[in-house]
This record gives structure tokens, C-alpha cells and sequence, in this order.
């Protein structure tokens, strides 16, 4: 069972970021903040919380079932903000921790701080809904403003998106469960479908004589046993065990995933993760194309690559969004942006940013990748033009 301690978690404020910040390098903390975004009706509560959140108004934050609250402090006082999101039922959390389960993955991905597509999308198949959508962030401020969400609650909104990005647990804290009942119920489900005979105390002869009872049933079985591993500071011993007996199927998993991508992007992708593979390259396979590439996959996986080695044509409603973007971190009223299909240039400066089939924008400067991608273009011309 869970602690009290599991349950409600406080965070420490943020300082003040600089500039206009950037929010959700996470796929999953940008869902946050899409969520919030798309339900807003008055943008400029969104760019002034965008403001609050960067300028470190947001005081320390408490995460608890259902809700994620903050005081935020203001010109004309401090307020009592929190965004309210639905706990998961009793069933819900059934399914959904029997799909973690059945792949150790995603346990493994989940205990490493990040939270896989494909356990989203599993999730989403078994009628588990982790991530909000438009109108499930209910935000709730005692200002006087009317506005849903208000400022306030948009810098708190903000800000979670930094913290969702460093822990998905908080994510799943928020949906009704504390990371330690997590991982108490993952080890039951986990825990083996049989148990060893021979030491109940029946005769070796009889033992042998008995017709042979089924095999177990492989495909469901998770190993367990092997050495003994003590906990480290603040990882229980079991979290050990659970990914020892699990570490198989992840690898299987990885591996399957590997045919999908080109001998050059599977490089790329090695080399992003691992600079020190790079010298195990041939001589014709480096170069400045490559490291190029190389730096697109680590700031945006693979469809950060894609968006580097493709481009094609977005809706005009997109283009015009960038070049709304840039007149409002702009105090030069004729700085033009340069469009060529989904790349958009400041003229005369040697910024980018490029929309990807994904809706991110991704940073470029002088035709190199410039960092994570971003939901609001507007959020990356100021932190690229200063």
C-alpha cells in the first residue's frame, strides 16, 4: 500500500528561467500543455501565464490525486491556483496496470523517466485515457478573473509541464496512484503463476510415480530469483528485481523495433546515444551531413531526423501562425519571416524553425538543429533571436 507521503508531493519552486522559458521538451508534457492550450478562450491569459511561469512567479507546488496546486504571485497579490484532472476508476487502473505488466518495457521505460508511444497507445486501446485531452484540465483560481484558464492558472499549468517532463509518475500521482502503490501492484502481477514442488515432504518415489501435471504457461511467465540486489538511496530493492527479470523482453522489444529504420538513420540513432560509437564508423560515413543528422535525433528522435531530411507543405493556417508568433517577440514591426514550405526564416538572420508532420516546431540556426522542439513557434524566436 501506498504512504501519505506517496500520495501528496511537493516541489520545490522554480527560479526565474530568462527570456519567455521553454515549456515541455517532453511528448507527453506538450500533450499537457495542448490540453490546456486548446481549451483556453483568450490567448493573451496564455502568453501572460507563458510570462509568469518563465519570470518564476509560480510558488512551490503540490502534486496530490486530482489535482496540482501552487500560489502565484501577481501585481495586485497572490492567488490560490490548482488545475483539477479526473482520477482514474478502480477498473481503469486495472487495465492499465495489467498492459504495464504484460511488457516489461514499459516498466522499464517508466522507471527511467519516460513514458513510450506504444504504452500511451496500449493504454488508449484498453479505454485508458492517461493523457488529457480538450476539457479535462479544470483549472480553478480564487482572482477575480473569469477567464478558464486565468494567467495564474496558466503559469501553474506551465511550469507542470517541467515537471512532467523530468518524472511521468507525477502524470500518473495526478491520475490517482503514488509511484510506490505503482510499483506494489506491478510486483503482484509480476509475481509468478506457480511455485516449486519437492519440498512438501512427499516421497521421491511418489513424486516420480504421479502423471505429470501442464507445463506453465511460458509466454505469460516472468523470471524471478537470481542474485539478491540491495536497494540504492531511494530505489527499493525490488524496482532491481522487477527489471532484472524484465530485461530480456526489453531488449526483444528494442530489437524488433530496429528493422524499421535505415542502415543510416539506425547509425545516426547509435552515435546520438552513444558519441563514443562514433570512431567505429567508416571514414565515407562522417561528415558534416552526418553529424548534422546526429544532433537533429538528439534533440528530437526521429521525427526530428525526418524534419531535417524532408520538408513538405503545411496548411496555410500553420504558416500563419508562425509569422503571428514572431510579430509578437518582435520590436521591429518589418522584420519579414522568408517561407519555404514548412521552413520559416527571419530574414537576414539565420533563424528557422520548421513544422513537423508531428505539429512541433522544431529550432534551427544557420541550418543546424538548435534544441527541442516546441509547440508555439513563438516560444522558440525568442529564445533563438535573444
Amino acid at each position: 500500500m501506498s504512504t501519505p507521503d506517496d500520495r501528496v508531493r511537493g516541489f520545490p519552486a522554480f527560479g526565474p528561467q530568462g527570456g519567455h522559458g521553454q515549456f515541455a521538451r517532453s511528448w507527453w508534457g506538450r500533450a499537457w500543455i495542448n490540453a490546456m492550450e486548446d481549451t483556453a478562450l483568450d490567448l493573451r491569459q496564455l502568453k501572460q501565464g507563458r510570462k509568469y511561469a518563465a519570470a518564476g512567479r509560480v510558488g512551490p507546488i503540490t502534486v496530490s490525486p486530482g489535482r496540482i496546486a501552487a500560489v502565484v504571485d501577481d501585481q495586485e497579490g497572490q492567488y490560490r491556483t490548482e488545475v483539477r484532472l479526473a482520477e482514474l476508476t478502480g477498473t481503469e487502473w486495472d487495465r492499465f496496470l495489467d498492459r504495464v505488466a504484460s511488457r516489461a518495457g514499459h516498466l522499464a521505460a517508466l522507471l527511467d523517466r519516460d513514458m513510450p508511444h506504444d504504452l500511451i497507445e496500449a493504454a488508449d486501446d484498453a479505454g485508458v485515457h492517461l493523457l488529457p485531452g480538450i476539457g479535462d484540465l479544470d483549472p480553478d483560481c480564487d482572482c477575480p478573473g473569469w477567464e478558464l484558464p486565468c494567467r495564474h492558472a496558466a503559469a501553474l499549468s506551465f511550469q507542470a509541464s517541467w515537471l512532467l517532463d523530468a518524472d511521468p509518475f507525477v502524470l500518473l500521482l495526478m491520475r490517482g496512484k503514488g509511484e510506490r502503490e505503482l510499483l506494489d501492484e506491478l510486483q503482484r502481477r509480476n509475481a509468478p503463476r506457480f511455485v516449486r514442488t519437492g519440498d512438501d515432504g512427499t516421497p521421491a518415489e511418489q513424486a516420480y510415480a504421479d502423471e505429470p501435471g501442464p507445463l506453465p504457461d511460458l509466454d505469460g511467465f516472468t523470471p524471478t530469483g537470481g542474485p539478491t540486489v540491495p536497494g540504492a538511496p531511494g530505489i527499493p530493492a525490488e524496482t532491481f528485481a522487477l527489471l532484472s527479470g524484465n530485461a530480456s523482453y526489453q531488449a526483444g522489444a528494442l530489437l524488433a523495433a530496429r528493422p524499421k529504420l535505415t542502415k543510416k538513420q539506425d547509425a545516426v540513432r547509435l552515435v546520438a546515444s552513444h558519441p563514443e560509437t562514433t570512431e567505429r564508423l567508416r571514414p565515407a560515413e562522417r561528415g558534416e551531413d552526418f553529424d548534422r543528422a546526429v544532433l537533429a535525433w538528439r534533440h528530437g528522435g526521429r521525427p526530428g531526423l525526418e524534419v531535417l531530411e524532408t520538408s513538405w507543405t503545411p496548411p496555410s493556417q500553420a504558416i500563419g501562425r508562425a509569422r503571428v508568433a514572431l510579430a509578437e517577440v518582435m520590436d521591429d514591426p518589418g522584420q519579414s519571416l522568408d517561407v519555404e514550405r514548412n521552413h520559416c526564416t527571419v530574414h537576414g538572420t539565420g533563424v528557422q524553425v520548421r513544422l513537423g508532420k508531428d505539429g512541433l516546431w522544431y529550432p534551427y540556426r544557420d541550418q543546424w538543429p538548435a534544441g527541442s522542439p516546441e509547440a508555439d513557434p513563438g516560444v522558440l524566436f525568442a529564445a533563438l533571436l535573444g
